[in-house]
């Protein structure tokens, strides 16, 4: 496994394998950009992770990949934080994402308080949002933010560390205005996803899709199944699917 240490090396990583986690490891299953640091698939975090040279890089070059704004991060489903090629953004969204016309029914009022500054202001620290926004409590302003971005609305659009630790918030659809905008049913979205994933693990057994994506797993084994029904995969067990050019 090839070694990435460069931002363009992260993104190309990325584009790859569809998706990502940052700082997971061999520990759990799916794609993750720690692991493409270390540069073998066995790799385990240590506990002092402050003094673990791979994670700081991998840390900087999240931080670097933000800023390039070529792939889609945020904290998407069930607080999942990953990063996401162009070409998977629309199947994400179209399981996960909150279009306009549903903002006043699935989003909360705080979020739609912030939600409507960002689209006055396009771009603001968390701070300044806190302020303009009214929702001046810290875990209430958490909590909205992680709903905005679980709707695929809002994603951070830089990290600064001076004078003091603030993210840069910004609309998802300014960065990524025709992925965003692009239609997608719902089942074609789930088997995308399913198709993706196999195609980089190979191979993946009970509860593994679910886990990685935060799909449901009724939905998880639906996308499984649609990969089974096209010749692309073979269920090997219940709930155990492999490629089908890779099963004997």
């Amino acid at each position: 496994m090839r070694q990435v240490q460069t931002p363009a090396e992260a993104e190309r990583y990325i584009e790859a394998v569809g998706f990502a986690a940052c700082l997971t490891d061999s520990r759990r299953p799916g794609p993750s950009l720690y692991i493409a640091v270390c540069g073998r698939r066995d790799a385990v975090m240590p506990r002092n992770v402050q003094k673990d040279p791979e994670a700081s890089l991998t840390w900087r070059l999240k931080d670097e990949i933000l800023r390039r704004g070529k792939v889609y991060y945020a904290k998407l489903a069930r607080g999942k934080t990953m990063f996401l090629a162009a070409r998977m953004i629309p199947c994400f969204h179209a399981v996960w994402g909150v279009r306009r016309a549903e903002e006043a029914r699935r989003l909360s009022r705080n979020a739609r308080a912030m939600l409507k500054v960002l689209r006055k202001e396009w771009e603001m620290g968390s701070a300044d949002l806190r302020e303009e926004s009214g929702v001046k409590d810290r875990q209430a302003f958490t909590r909205a933010m992680d709903e905005l971005q679980a709707a695929m609305i809002v994603v951070p659009s830089e990290v600064l560390y001076l004078p003091k630790f603030t993210y840069i918030w910004t609309l998802g659809v300014g960065r990524f205005p025709e992925a965003l905008r692009r239609r997608m049913s719902r089942e074609t979205a789930v088997r995308e996803i399913a198709r993706c994933f196999l195609k980089g693990a190979g191979m993946t057994h009970r509860g593994e899709l679910a886990r990685v994506t935060g799909l449901s797993r009724p939905e998880a084994g639906r996308g499984n199944r649609a990969l089974v029904a096209e010749r692309y995969a073979t269920m090997l067990s219940p709930g155990v699917y492999g490629l089908q050019r890779l099963v004997p």
